[in-house]
């Protein structure tokens, strides 16, 4: 495998992603997959989600090493039902059809650590169709840093701390994009160990958003009053 440089980073191509690069992207995604230390920070696509999404519910940019996918990035409008992202954080049912998630994210393992995912992640939120869409919703596991570092880095915040995926442990990320998000500065925030669910869990169910994240000896979410 030859060494990637930024020099040659900048010659990826992105390009929104259609149904016949189906292949390369179960293919990139198993590959992915086989190189995570710990399988449960990832919720992969089926086939069948793919097909959800290129039948015209979302959209996949992918970056391309000539012809070669070497990442991609999802954005999905799910169905309304009782898993949606929006009732965890407490929309109106009459708002729920103005969401859409930022899903899966994938990066080839030899194209990590150059910041492709947050530049996808700035791309796509550049595409999203601010006419007809509010908000955006993401989920992250607990300690799966790279990824929690991309949501806060594109305006996203914590709003919930919930199983979800048939019983895994995340966080629900939400970003108004309409308004800016405001915090109460006249209440002390905190500080709460991203092991610490009740903690986190509580602090949430007191109207807190968790803005930021730490490292001191450990990792921590740093939660701010919610206006």
């Amino acid at each position: 495998m030859k060494e990637h440089t930024d020099s040659n980073l900048h010659d990826l191509k992105p390009r929104i992603v259609e149904l016949k690069d189906l292949p390369n992207l179960l293919a990139l995604q198993k590959i992915a997959i086989a190189h995570l230390e710990s399988k449960d920070v990832l919720q992969p696509s089926t086939v069948e989600e793919f097909e959800f999404i290129f039948s015209g519910n979302g959209f996949i940019l992918g970056l391309f090493d000539g012809n070669k996918l070497i990442a991609f990035r999802v954005m999905v409008v799910l169905p309304l039902d009782v898993e949606h992202l929006g009732l965890d954080a407490g929309l109106s049912s009459e708002t729920l059809e103005r969401v859409i998630y930022q899903d899966l994210s994938i990066v080839h393992p030899h194209y990590r650590g150059k910041g492709l995912q947050k530049k996808m992640g700035e791309m796509v939120m550049a595409k999203v169709d601010q006419s007809r869409f509010d908000y955006v919703f993401a989920t992250v596991a607990p300690f799966n840093i790279p990824s929690l570092k991309d949501k806060f880095a594109l305006g996203l915040h914590i709003v919930a701390l919930k199983l979800k995926y048939e019983g895994k442990l995340r966080y629900v990320f939400m970003k108004k994009l309409h308004e800016e998000q405001l915090v109460d500065t006249s209440i002390e925030g905190r500080l709460i160990a991203m092991d610490d669910t009740q903690m986190q869990q509580q602090t949430l169910s007191e109207g807190f958003i968790g803005v930021s994240m730490i490292n001191e000896n450990g990792w921590f979410i740093q939660y701010c009053k919610n206006c």
